[in-house]
């Protein structure tokens, strides 16, 4: 046994006792919040359905205003990563009209994979869950709350899997102090997305069929924590809603030491892609870490599964070069990677390819000026 499993055991053991201990005293005390779910949203099939969620005490993080100090925002930061999860927690997920129970775990989590009665909706791409806290060790908050659930309609024409962080949002994942930056004193609102990602990703969900039923997937390193936030930047940018794919933080089960961003994001493709073994994906990430290569492998073990691989360049002269040799060695085995400047070059290519109208590139091209500040329609958000 390495030091530093037993450093991470012995530390787990500490944070257990802990929290074990704060949870008797405040529930003694009745110092505890009101308890709520927050469900995540999942994916499944139409035979089976997969829920996943957290329990915790309701630490009142509002959502964010276009305008926000920065002690509000570093407030609501520590809530997330100082959120006190509740175990034993029994939760009813009612779905076609027959109910399931649940209960939580030590974490705090839920999850559940069932096959429904009633089959979902083939032409639908999201199918809700109804949940409900149906017992609990501390008070609850008595209301329903909704799992959203996305089943690829039959007629999907493929899926697209993105990477979050320099991809969708700047997070300057490459540079530690301006990524601290961004995570801890920046909200939903003034995060900014990449110009034109929104219109460009839209143009994806619409395809060539008009329907707007091509499934987007999401996996970031980015931990649970930050699921609230995540999940609010899409939607207050109109970015295709799709399930988050996110990581475990803490030294459990040395989850931390062990658990790295191309193992993650590696075995979250692969489940997806055993999941819908008929349905072909576009891969969406950026130059700043690993995407090219992890997408590169992705392609190597499905091909033809793998329509485009879009990099987004972050204009790193190093790794920039480096992703141009690994495209120069993809062209003769079939694996189309393109190295893209922004969201407007990227659709172009995706229009060759038959996989977007070309009548949206203008949009995605004002939608880019717009988020740049070069023409208005966007609303500033400032911090204050």
């Amino acid at each position: 046994m390495s030091w530093i499993k037993m450093f991470a055991d012995a530390t787990e053991a500490s944070e257990d006792l802990i929290d074990d201990l704060v949870f008797k005293i405040k529930k003694k005390l009745k110092w505890n919040s009101p308890v709520v779910i927050m469900p995540y949203r999942t994916y499944g099939t139409r035979t089976n359905i997969y829920i996943k969620g957290r329990v915790l005490e309701n630490k009142l993080i509002k959502p964010a205003s276009g305008k926000e100090s920065l002690l509000n925002n570093l407030s609501n930061m520590y809530k997330r990563f100082q959120s006190d999860e509740v175990s034993g927690v029994t939760i009813s997920a009612v779905y076609h009209d027959k109910t399931y129970e649940i209960i939580t775990d030590e974490e705090g989590y839920y999850s559940l994979n069932f096959s429904p009665v009633g089959q979902p909706n083939i032409h639908s791409l999201w199918h809700p869950v109804s949940l409900k806290i149906k017992d609990s060790p501390i008070p609850w908050e008595d209301q329903e709350y909704i799992a959203e659930v996305l089943v690829p309609p039959v007629d999907a024409e493929f899926g697209v899997i993105s990477d979050i962080d320099d991809t969708v949002v700047q997070t300057s994942a490459t540079q530690f102090l301006a990524m601290a930056k961004t995570v801890f004193l920046n909200n939903a609102h003034s995060r900014l997305p990449f110009p034109g990602v929104s219109a460009f990703y839209n143009a994806l969900l619409l395809g060539k069929s008009g329907k707007r039923n091509n499934p987007f997937f999401y996996v970031s390193s980015s931990p649970w924590n930050m699921y609230d936030l995540l999940k609010e930047f899409l939607d207050l940018n109109k970015i295709p809603e799709g399930p988050l794919l996110l990581r475990d933080f803490g030294l459990q089960d040395n989850k931390l030491i062990s658990s790295g961003h191309q193992a993650h994001k590696t075995k979250e493709i692969v489940n997806i892609l055993k999941m819908y073994p008929n349905l072909n994906f576009v891969l969406i990430g950026d130059s700043g870490q690993q995407d090219a290569y992890i997408y590169k492998e992705i392609a190597t073990l499905y091909p033809e599964r793998i329509l485009a691989i879009y990099i987004r360049d972050l204009g790193l002269e190093k790794t920039s070069k480096a992703i141009n040799e690994l495209i120069a060695t993809s062209v003769g085995q079939n694996i189309d990677i393109t190295l893209t400047k922004d969201a407007e070059q990227a659709a172009k290519h995706a229009a060759q390819k038959g996989l977007i109208f070309v009548e949206a590139i203008p949009e995605i091209k004002i939608d880019k000026k717009q988020d740049k500040g070069e023409l208005p329609g966007k609303e500033e958000n400032t911090i204050v």
